[in-house]
């Protein structure tokens, strides 16, 4: 399972992932894909979105899911003694 979340996202962009993913909420994309096309629709989210970008997606660890953020995000993730947790400044 993965969840991406955009913010200011262009249209072509929104039109891109809805190939692979579900769009449930404007901005909000929800899938199950593999490792590698995951990886692919990351690196398209990170090039084109204007604004910022959270990847979320199920792993095999403690939480059972890892995060990643890109661009103007309110929030940061941070690691402490393994566990991916959000900061709010």
């Amino acid at each position: 399972m993965m969840v991406i979340i955009l913010k200011k996202a262009p249209a072509a962009l929104r039109g891109e992932l809805t190939r692979w993913l579900l769009e449930p909420h404007p901005g909000v994309f929800v899938g199950h894909v593999s490792a590698m096309v995951r990886e692919l629709l990351w690196k398209k989210c990170c090039e084109k979105t204007k604004g910022g970008a959270l990847m979320i997606w199920t792993t095999n660890n403690e939480q059972h899911y890892a995060m990643k953020m890109y661009g103007q995000t309110d929030r940061s993730v941070v690691e402490m003694e393994g566990l991916q947790l959000i900061k709010i400044p």
